[in-house]
């Protein structure tokens, strides 16, 4: 038998959080460099993943398979393709710098509501969830997809209500009550989308008699499975709504401006960056996979849902006075553009929704992490309360300024080719659809400038003028993120070779083909 390298990738992570967990109290920097190095190891075991992954072999690679509840048919199933390896990489490679950005943040706090912080806790729950990220992205099992689907709500429950922000306006009291009822709508809502999810994970199971893509997707071939337009269609908005929540798109988006205004930076990140992108990955590989006349189907009022948290999501951000709901209502807009792409059901449009994944993680995490340095200084997420930073903070001004930069997809960053390609793909399929989204272009500039002109630019606010520059450990967040968003800005060949042939064979699930432009005969 060969190495279970996609295991061992998970299972690493996994066993570090139960090390980390373990260490003894006293000792909580030992157990931030526990968590590190074993973040470091799995991007190191990530990398060999992506090396050993071969953009024109089999679909699913690296391929494991064995018996687990076998009177009902489920497996330890995994498998990874192109896109599944895109995110994976982006999972292992954000995860370290989320721990460094993180150093001091579950520190120890006397407080009259708060005597202690669990250190070793919190670094264990950040491990946890990459864990079970990484396996939702590998599992051919949709049963096993959807246990890890819901199993990740526990520790990011705890991290978002456990160890929320400690820049909030309020007393400490309210500050607790709004961490917990960012916590509990976060719980409520995608629990709420998980148990639809199960009922058509259930559902699936009795037309298609397996839970395995594999075995699926064969009997879909030789023509032994058959499944009533009805029925797929009900299966597929079980499936969809459940994502959507996840994604999240409008209009079940609302519990992430909570969670993120309420949550550390680094915790934001890793719902919006990781977390969400689970949702959005699904949509490729499991509605449009295994439904693909109701993806047909439903093409219209998601793509209307789409435009909407384009929108939406970037008029809402103008308005914002809070930094970090501002940078989650962006987020919103993007996942729009994200889910605008998988829905034109174009190659172009795939592949820069696949790409737009990636490179929204990285840009908003570089961007929110300067974010939570800045705030951590201050000690305030408003507006309001900066003022001329640039003057007496001018490599925090500017690697915030990039991370802003990337975000509104400025060329020569990576975000601009993923946008790019989503509205070629859009606008050769749905030209009013590709008219509309470019608003969300303009927004994106608007919200991201007016928040560095009021944060960094005039005169000096009394309230940062002592505020220090970023230091050593900052600089080895922020420096490396942003690298690597000018890198694959200016080559996404990395990316775009081994996502390429997956989205060529989702185009042949969903049988469509690119539209061919209309170009008028000369004279």
């Amino acid at each position: 038998m060969s190495f279970p390298l996609l295991t061992a990738t998970a299972a690493l992570p996994a066993i570090g959080a139960i090390a980390t967990a373990a260490v003894p109290a006293a000792r909580r920097t030992a157990a931030k460099w526990l968590a590190l190095l074993f973040s470091l190891g799995t991007l190191v075991l990530a990398a060999v993943v992506f090396l050993r992954f071969e953009p024109g072999g089999d679909r699913y690679q690296l391929t494991e398979s064995r018996a687990w509840i076998a009177d009902f048919g489920v497996r330890y199933e995994l498998g990874v393709d192109g896109i599944g390896v895109a995110l994976l990489g982006l999972t292992a490679l954000l995860i370290p710098f989320v721990i460094v950005a993180a150093w001091h943040d579950a520190d120890p706090l006397e407080t009259k509501s708060t005597r202690w912080r669990p250190t070793q806790g919190f670094f264990a729950l950040i491990l946890m969830v990459e864990a079970m990220v990484i396996l939702s992205f590998v599992a051919t099992d949709v049963f096993l997809f959807y246990i890890l689907f819901e199993a990740m709500l526990i520790p990011m429950y705890f991290l978002i209500g456990g160890f929320g922000d400690r820049a909030h306006a309020g007393s400490d009291e309210s500050a607790a009550t709004q961490r917990s009822y960012a916590a509990v709508k976060f719980l409520l809502y995608n629990l709420a989308g998980g148990l639809i999810m199960l009922a058509a994970v259930i559902g699936l199971y009795v037309v298609a008699g397996s839970f395995s893509l594999s075995e699926i997707a064969e009997a879909r071939a030789n023509g032994s499975l058959e499944m009533a337009t009805s029925t797929e269609r009900w299966l597929f908005l079980g499936f969809f709504f459940a994502f959507a929540v996840k994604a999240p798109l409008w209009p079940l988006h609302t519990w992430l401006p909570n969670a993120m205004g309420e949550a550390t930076a680094p915790v934001a990140v890793l719902i919006t960056a990781i977390v969400d992108k689970v949702g959005t990955f699904a949509m490729l590989r499991f509605c449009l996979g295994l439904f693909p006349e109701a993806s047909k189907w439903a093409t219209p009022v998601v793509i209307t849902l789409a435009l909407i948290s384009i929108v939406y999501g970037a008029l809402l951000a103008v308005g914002q006075r809070d930094i970090k709901r501002l940078i989650a209502y962006a987020s919103i807009s993007h996942f729009g553009f994200i889910v605008l792409g998988i829905f034109a059901m174009t190659s172009q449009g795939q592949s820069g929704a696949t790409l737009y994944m990636v490179n929204h993680g990285i840009s908003t995490a570089a961007l929110l992490l300067v974010a939570g340095f800045l705030i951590t200084r201050r000690g305030s997420r408003l507006i309001a309360d900066y003022g001329g930073v640039q003057k007496v903070a001018p490599v925090l001004a500017g690697t915030f300024l990039i991370g802003g930069l990337a975000t509104l997809s400025l060329p020569g960053l990576a975000p601009f080719v993923s946008e790019f390609l989503v509205l070629v793909g859009t606008f050769s399929a749905y030209p009013v659809a590709g008219i509309i989204a470019t608003s969300g272009i303009v927004l994106a500039a608007l919200y991201v400038l007016v928040l560095y002109q009021r944060t960094m630019t005039g005169p000096v606010q009394e309230s940062v003028r002592s505020m220090p520059d970023l230091r050593a450990r900052e600089l080895a967040v922020a420096v490396p993120l942003i690298a690597v968003l000018i890198f694959l800005g200016v080559f996404p060949k990395p990316l775009t070779e081994v996502v390429n042939p997956a989205v060529e064979h989702t185009m042949s699930d969903v049988q469509k083909k690119d539209p061919k432009p209309e170009v008028e005969a000369a004279k």
